[in-house]
């Protein structure tokens, strides 16, 4: 092994310009089963969306006069204002998530033992807790109390609770992967455990976590469906109510899935490009810094 290749990494075969940590390429005979399987998938989703458009042709669903009304605007201009509340919501729960991630995951590494064990159970409460139980609490048994809130937050904050205990643990995650030498240097430059992880830790496992924290962004928009429940007007609800105006259910619920699908994979598209983005600048910064100890 080369100078150059750090410990516990095996060099990728040349010409691939990567290195795999932990485990080696995959050899001839297992890219020859990866193709198969490959090309077995696309044969066999292709196979089977043949069938459900044949299907639909048979029935009727094909048909001009129950597509008529998507080329209408009030029809798209009532969607986009279900987007928009889809973005509202999402952005709303991220809004709570993202600090309370952070918060929880310093709380749950912090040296006070009581601060540590608070943080562990509300961490694991609501990853504990479904999320439409959640929703429900808010929506039938807090307002019996005397609180109650607005539909938006009856939505928004059960999703941002349970995002947000996920998230901590993203972020924990991230903190614990940075080598123990970025807080030692921060300590020898005079700085305190509290000075050190948000001067420091938590700028670099930010965007160490990045990818993830994008992804999560796909969960949320996911969870925002639940608007149902609580009557919050978001994308799945307006689909609902044109359904039941329209009796459209096929032609309402695959346009809205095909939105939903190429909203997920622009998301996922970003934090895939982040993710190479960032691996190709630790991979100059491996190679200046090699070629800095070399010259030395």
């Amino acid at each position: 092994m080369s100078a150059a290749t750090p410990v516990g990494t095996i060099r990728a075969p040349r010409g691939t310009g990567a290195s795999t940590p932990l485990f080696d390429e995959p050899g001839p005979r297992t890219l020859r089963l990866i193709r198969l399987a490959t090309a077995v998938s696309v044969v066999a989703l292709t196979a089977l969306a043949v069938w459900v458009v044949h299907v639909f042709g048979e029935n009727g669903q094909l048909a001009a006069d129950r597509w008529h009304e998507f080329t209408a605007w009030p029809t798209w201009r009532y969607l986009i204002a279900g987007f928009l509340g889809t973005l509202r919501g999402a952005v709303g729960a991220a809004a709570i998530a993202l600090p309370l991630g952070v918060v929880l995951a310093l709380g749950r590494l912090s040296e006070r033992r009581p601060v540590r064990w608070l943080c562990v159970a509300v961490i694991e409460f609501f990853r504990a807790m479904p999320l439409l139980l959640l929703v429900y609490i808010f929506f039938f048994a807090l307002p019996r109390h005397g609180i109650n809130p607005a539909l938006f937050w009856q939505l928004v904050i059960p999703i941002g609770l349970c995002s947000g205990a996920t998230l901590a643990e993203v972020f924990r995650a991230g903190i614990l992967a940075l080598p123990a030498g970025q807080t030692e240097a921060a300590y020898a430059v005079g700085m305190t455990h509290g000075q050190a992880m948000r001067l420091v830790v938590l700028p670099q496992a930010t965007r160490l976590v990045l990818p993830g924290l994008l992804a999560q962004v796909v969960v949320l928009l996911k969870d925002t469906t639940l608007g149902y429940v609580v009557s919050y007007s978001e994308l799945q609800f307006s689909a609902k109510v044109l359904v039941s105006s329209t009796g459209h259910l096929v032609q309402t619920y695959l346009l809205v899935t095909i939105l939903y699908v190429l909203i997920n994979l622009a998301i996922s598209k970003a934090a895939d490009a982040w993710g190479r983005r960032e691996r190709r600048a630790y991979a100059r910064a491996g190679a200046a810094s090699t070629t800095a100890t070399g010259i030395a």
